[in-house]
């Protein structure tokens, strides 16, 4: 009686932390991302799955057409070092770059700049990223548009996209091949 008893509490506990590690793993594997960042992560990437954030530097990867194929990688900028401010503070944005260094689009996801709802909360400002090379300038006026009013906002998160795509670029994607 005793021994069954102990057997049963055992095998509980033994239960119990094998649901434990179940739950932990489903989480890890990305069966658990948020479905807000999902339908902002689709957006860069229609077609792809993703992976779990990758901590160093902090990503995801977008796999298409098949999930053995990367097609490119997502990012926050707040989460890329040097931290770039605007006006009221950083912006956050979420940038989609594929595996040759071409922008695959824009979200801006959160801000506090006084002028945020007619420059960078407008839809033409993410727009005007997508097919962007990271080699380009992204400067204000020239190959990125400009606002009246809001010109530290518009300055801070071009430079912002531009500084963490190449980042990203530099420590997680192959060179291109040199041209003849």
């Amino acid at each position: 009686m005793i021994i069954a008893r102990a057997v049963r509490s055992f095998i509980f506990l033994l239960t119990l932390v094998a649901g434990t590690f179940v739950t932990l793993a489903a989480r890890q594997s990305g069966a658990a991302i948020d479905p807000k960042l999902q339908g902002q992560l689709k957006q860069l990437f229609p077609a792809a799955t993703f992976s779990p954030k990758v901590p160093d530097p902090p990503h995801y990867k977008a796999f298409a057409p098949n999930p053995q194929t990367v097609a490119g990688l997502v990012f926050w900028t707040t989460e890329i070092e040097p931290l770039e401010r605007g006006y009221d503070g950083p912006i956050k944005m979420l940038v989609g770059m594929d595996t040759k260094g071409i922008l695959t689009g824009v979200v801006v996801a959160a801000h506090n700049e006084p002028y945020g709802d007619f420059s960078v909360d407008r839809p033409e400002f993410a727009a005007q990223f997508k097919g962007k090379s990271i080699r380009d300038p992204f400067r204000v006026g020239a190959d990125v548009d400009a606002v009246s009013r809001a010109t530290i906002t518009i300055t801070s998160a071009a430079r912002a996209i531009r500084i963490s795509a190449r980042r990203m670029a530099t420590q997680l994607l192959a060179p291109p091949a040199p041209t003849k």
